[in-house]
């Protein structure tokens, strides 16, 4: 059994041991890899912001896309271990759901339509995961799960809104917004990084000719806020909960030699 490492292998390896708790002694090592393939990825996502105090809110639907690269550092038993990261132009935010009390939308007297607000918020943002697969690594499927930190910088945002703030507070009687938390709709973006958790599903057809061609949805969990949430600011809690569905596709640039893969 080879178990000299590139350092790249042994940081995926630990990573994985960490994340899992699969690996708890040296013996259970099993099948070496060292295998590299990049690509592109691209897909929707559906996010919402934790606002406290809360503000109703819509699904935002947004894109992402960007660069993918993918590292197989060994198999253990029939769990095909791998360390994947990415580069990605993420566009996320919030929709506002303003409704009254009846949950009737609420028209601005001024303009005569329904209020509507959302934010858009452009990202980049790398994910690394460690990923844990079953099934075939080089004709066939593979189902994966994978999980680890994401780390995300804000590059820009715009407002989209049928009414503006001189006359956000015209309404007909009986028909006001039921929530009357407004702030965020002024405040710029305070904390341009963001940083949380994300976990996910998917399949992977993998083709010698056509290279690996992967679909998966995931979740994630934002452990920053986009505001400040002192005692002296007005948000306590203002993160990302984004649900994406992706599709990638890789070639491989090193593989292992071993006519025992499949």
């Amino acid at each position: 059994m080879n178990i000299t490492a590139t350092p790249l292998r042994l940081f995926a390896c630990s990573f994985l041991a960490c994340i899992i708790g699969t690996l708890t002694a040296a013996a259970q090592i099993g099948a070496h890899r060292d295998e590299l393939a990049v690509g592109v990825n691209g897909g929707m996502t559906l996010n919402k912001v934790g606002f406290m105090p809360d503000v109703p809110q819509k699904q935002f639907k947004g894109f992402s896309a960007g660069l993918s690269l993918r590292y197989i550092c060994e198999k253990y038993f029939n769990s095909i271990c791998a360390l994947q990261a990415e580069v990605n132009y993420t566009r996320v935010g919030w929709a506002e759901n303003i409704l009254d009390l009846e949950d009737r939308p609420v028209v601005n007297k001024a303009t005569g339509q329904a209020m509507d607000y959302s934010r858009t918020l452009d990202y980049i943002q790398v994910p690394i995961f460690a990923r844990m697969g079953w099934g075939r690594e080089r004709r066939g499927l593979q189902f994966f799960i994978m999980a680890g930190p994401q780390l995300g910088y804000f590059i820009g945002e715009s407002t989209k809104s049928t009414f503006t703030t001189a006359n956000r507070n015209q309404f007909t009687p009986g028909n006001e917004p039921s929530n009357s938390t407004t702030a965020q709709e002024t405040m710029p973006v305070e904390n341009k990084l963001d940083y949380g958790i994300a976990a996910g599903a998917g399949i992977e057809l993998s083709l010698p000719a056509v290279g690996h061609i992967m679909l998966d949805g995931r979740y994630y969990y934002g452990l920053g806020d986009i505001y400040g949430n002192s005692k002296r600011d007005y948000f306590g809690r203002s993160n990302f909960g984004t649900i994406s569905v992706k599709l990638t596709w890789l070639m491989d640039i090193l593989k292992t030699d071993n006519p025992q893969i499949k």
